[in-house]
């Protein structure tokens, strides 16, 4: 039997929320989550997948029904959300997220402020394997897209296994969701839940 749930009309991050405390309150192996924005159906299935189901979108364009199922004996009551635990094993590196929510860096000049940002971005490379995490809000997202001064160097760090999460939120309300060219779209429990299991946040 298919657990369903309506999570249309909730902003970001109520769908995943939502459907964080269905999995946390019930074993079950078939949940339909009904949501109405992009933003919501990306990451309503990528929490899903990460706890194990095989996840379909079923959408007649103006809402969507994202179904997770996994094998009966597979389910279980879930412990956590979507994000790393931190061990008690000693570690030679430690896990820095940075969080961008502009597109300058500094105040006063813009153009020099997008310019520094710039070469922030394409020294992060300079961290080593201290760079864990990269989130981007607000006008931050705008990095993300397909005319970012630093879409490759963005890239290049995701293919090195740096994380990159971009606010949905953000993104539909900028209009840019369909130019998202780098990253997995996320919501503000992940980002939460990022800053908790950092061991450094940077903030700019």
């Amino acid at each position: 039997m298919t657990k369903e749930i309506d999570c249309r009309k909730l902003d970001c991050p109520a769908p995943v929320l939502q459907t964080k405390k269905l999995l946390e309150t019930k074993a079950l192996n078939r949940v339909r989550i009904l949501v109405d924005n992009d933003a919501a159906v990306e990451n309503v299935s990528r929490f899903l997948s990460f706890h194990g189901f095989e996840v379909s979108v079923d959408s007649d364009g103006i809402s969507s029904a994202v179904e997770g199922i996994k094998d009966a004996a597979d389910a279980k009551i879930i412990e956590t959300a979507s994000a790393p635990k931190k061990t008690k094993d000693l570690e030679s590196t430690q896990k820095i997220m940075v969080m961008i929510s502009t597109t300058q860096m500094g105040k006063g000049d813009d153009e020099l402020g997008e310019k520094l940002m710039i070469n922030f971005i394409k020294t992060l490379k300079e961290m080593g394997e201290d760079l864990w995490r990269l989130v981007f809000v607000n006008c931050g997202v705008k990095l993300s897209t397909i005319n970012s001064a630093v879409l490759e160097e963005l890239k290049a760090l995701e293919s090195a296994r740096v994380d990159i999460l971009v606010c949905g939120a953000c993104l539909t309300h900028l209009g840019l969701m369909e130019e998202k060219k780098v990253g997995q779209t996320t919501n503000m429990l992940d980002i939460v839940t990022s800053m908790q299991y950092a061991d450094k946040v940077i903030n700019l």
